[in-house]
């Protein structure tokens, strides 16, 4: 089955941010990279900005997916530390410099924010009470620690070994479990 061109529109927007910057999309950079024209782009993205909520929702969208094929079944039926456990093992292996420059952007723009606040909060809340109770502080100490691995790799502009990047990340989920 051959991908929509509004997906092939965003999977070549990725490119360009994760190669130049979120401020190298343009119609214009998108439409030579998706091999397409910049009235193509515009018929799916009539604004710069719509295409910039649509990228972030599609890279949350394939977030989300991965981590509900990493736990197995729906989030409703795991446990805080089983959804911790998958957002760590899907943060390890998934995260790009292109996510973190859209995060970074998305700062002073709630409604880019928007459909990464959604998987966070159903996969990795931020607990309310880490103050008072063990094992919300050890949740909230672990994703901080799965951050920034990711955070650690698009700064250096290295990645870390693939076997490196799974004991650190099977490390925190132990490190989780107690």
């Amino acid at each position: 089955m051959r991908p929509s061109n509004r997906d092939r529109i965003l999977d070549a927007a990725v490119r360009v941010i994760q190669r130049e910057g979120v401020t190298a999309v343009t119609f214009d950079s998108v439409a030579a990279e998706a091999d397409l024209t910049r009235g193509g782009i515009m018929y799916h993205f009539p604004s710069r900005d719509n295409l910039l909520v649509a990228i972030h929702q599609h890279l949350a969208d394939s977030w989300e997916a991965s981590l509900l094929a990493e736990a197995g079944r729906p989030v409703d039926e795991l446990t805080a530390d089983e959804r911790l456990s998958a957002y760590i093992r899907v943060n390890a292996r998934s995260s790009t410099r292109a996510e973190l420059q859209l995060m970074l952007e998305s700062a002073t723009h709630p409604e880019w924010v928007a459909p990464w606040n959604g998987v966070l909060e159903r996969w990795a809340p931020v607990p309310t009470d880490v103050g008072t109770d063990a094992a919300a502080m050890a949740r909230l100490v672990t994703r901080l620690a799965a951050d920034g691995l990711w955070l650690f790799e698009a700064l250096a502009y290295r990645e870390l070994p693939e076997a490196q990047r799974r004991a650190v990340a099977e490390h925190l989920v132990r490190t989780l479990a107690g």
